[in-house]
């Protein structure tokens, strides 16, 4: 009895720390999008919102997509994020290893208006090698698709807002 009772005692430091690890990365969960979707968008202004479902089973690679050629944001899996615009057209590109006309989606947004554009990974489009011996490779290929809000609401509440303090922002790509 009391060599289990000192195996316990042995162990408590590690179970301690263990505890300790798992409170600290459940406290930094990045918090849900659902609330983000009451955010008013600002007068004369339009909203692009961008998301990517998550499925354990698709590429877990994150892709830049880009506003009428900047940089507007990263797709990570299961996330989303918006961008306040300028009312006008937008080019919206997501960047793959395939060159292919599903990258691309164009929209054009009037003040008060939004648009959803989800992100979607495309799984063993390029692939090879490997055999018996090594693992082989993989590229990353991803295509952009516009949804109707009615559609893309829903899935945007069901994802996560990564990086609070960047994830929304008055985006200038230049819109006209």
């Amino acid at each position: 009895m009391t060599a289990m009772i000192s195996r316990l005692v042995n162990h408590l430091p590690f179970a301690l720390g263990f505890v300790l690890l798992l409170s600290a990365a459940t406290s930094s969960a990045a918090p849900p999008a659902g609330p983000y979707l009451a955010t008013p968008i600002p007068p004369g202004m339009a909203r692009i919102w961008f998301y990517r479902d998550l499925n354990p089973n698709d590429v877990m690679a994150q892709a830049y997509i880009r506003l009428n050629g900047a940089v507007a944001g990263v797709s990570e899996p299961g996330g989303a994020f918006y961008r306040d615009v300028p009312p006008g057209r937008y080019h919206i590109h997501v960047d793959s290893y395939i060159d292919d006309l599903h990258n691309d989606a164009d929209v054009a947004l009037a003040s008060g208006t939004e648009a959803y554009a989800k992100v979607l990974p495309l799984d063993n489009q390029v692939l090879g090698g490997g055999g018996e011996v090594s693992g082989g490779y993989r590229r990353n290929t991803f295509v952009v698709w516009l949804y109707p809000p009615d559609a893309g609401r829903p899935a945007v509440a069901r994802s996560y807002f990564p990086r609070p303090a960047v994830a929304h922002s008055n985006f200038q790509p230049g819109g006209s």
